[in-house]
């Protein structure tokens, strides 16, 4: 049994491996969805700081394994590439989900402060990231002092978020706004908060087995096919990454929860970068920036963009667009296709 887990899948092993890790992903994705904007009620967090949050952490979990794994298996370039990767291809969940709100554009029926500071926060982190990769090579205990400074970040951007008690903005409200307002969640209502608990740390638990699935499946195709861990680990590790976010953003917004859709993905990216410091942890070699190639460097640029471009999205709040699209979920989509083609090449 400890052949089977530790050493190389057969080619038709791995991809098997992998295409049902990424279904059993969707599948628990949706489930989530629903006990996610269940608790964001009950809680009385709100729809935006819980899907940030603990949303973002759940659906992150598979995200976190890949690149934990790849990073203590010495294959650094998969380990940054999925985190990166993961981000740009997640960041595409919304344009999925906007696709799929009939009403309005999903950045103006969803319009939140905090999504919008949870995208700086984002911004703040990849940036740090970056730098790090251009900065002196040097670790502590085997870790690139960026790693607590990305840390310290993310602490101190949720700290700001959450204890923010009146904001000096607001969006302006239209018939088209989505309010973030308690409802009805059905056979949910009735449950217990510790039983909603207990199954939505149960489901994450099921995307974290399949986030290692995953990882095993892509370092035997690299070895078994010769492919670049750099197009392995930002493409098809980074779709898959992305699967729990963009499945439950569609859930969400079927569910009337389009604040909670746009939260999952921003925040879920926020923790993503994260992902990093976990792969620098893991990372036997030295620092993980500093393992990384031209090409995970390209696409931590591209995520850097295309965050930019949603942030923008979000504060134009255009009501119609392109193609049921607004223009910044076109730009979106260019911005990532132009990516992938890049890094093929």
């Amino acid at each position: 049994m400890s052949a089977v887990v530790t050493q190389q899948w057969p080619v038709g092993w791995a991809v098997t491996v992998f295409v049902a890790a990424a279904a059993v992903t969707v599948l628990c994705s949706v489930r989530l969805a629903a006990l996610g904007d269940a608790l964001a009620d009950r809680t009385g967090w709100g729809e935006a700081l819980f899907g940030a949050v603990f949303f973002g952490l759940a659906t992150s979990l598979s995200g976190i394994v890949m690149t934990g794994v790849s990073a203590a298996g010495d294959q650094p370039e998969l380990a940054y590439g999925n985190a990166v990767g993961g981000i740009a291809a997640q960041t595409l969940a919304i344009v999925v989900a906007d696709a799929a709100y009939r009403r309005v554009n999903l950045e103006h029926a969803a319009a939140s402060p905090n999504n919008l500071l949870f995208g700086c926060l984002l911004i703040v982190l990849l940036s740090t990231a970056l730098l790090a990769s251009f900065s002196p090579d040097l670790t502590v205990a085997g870790v690139h002092p960026a790693s607590a400074v990305m840390v310290v970040f993310y602490i101190g951007g949720l700290a700001l978020i959450r204890d923010r008690q009146e904001p000096m903005w607001r969006a302006v409200r239209t018939s088209e706004t989505k309010s973030d307002e308690p409802e009805d969640h059905g056979p949910l209502s009735s449950r217990g908060l510790g039983t909603l608990w207990g199954e939505f740390v149960a489901v994450a638990a099921v995307i974290v087995v399949g986030g290692w699935a995953v990882a095993q499946a892509a370092d035997s195709l690299v070895s078994a096919t010769g492919l670049s861990a750099g197009v392995v680990g930002a493409v098809f590790m980074g779709i898959v990454n992305a699967l729990p976010e963009t499945v439950t953003a569609l859930a969400a917004v079927r569910r009337g929860a389009v604040t909670l859709a746009i939260a999952g993905v921003v925040g879920g990216n926020s923790l993503d970068a994260l992902n990093l410091v976990v792969g620098d942890v893991a990372f036997s070699g030295g620092s993980l920036y500093h393992a990384a190639s031209p090409d995970q460097l390209f696409t931590t640029t591209a995520a850097l963009l295309m965050t930019a471009v949603l942030l923008g999205g979000l504060l134009v709040r255009q009501r119609k667009g392109w193609w049921r699209l607004g223009f910044d979920g076109i730009v979106l989509v260019v911005i990532y296709a132009a990516s992938v083609l890049t890094l093929s090449f």
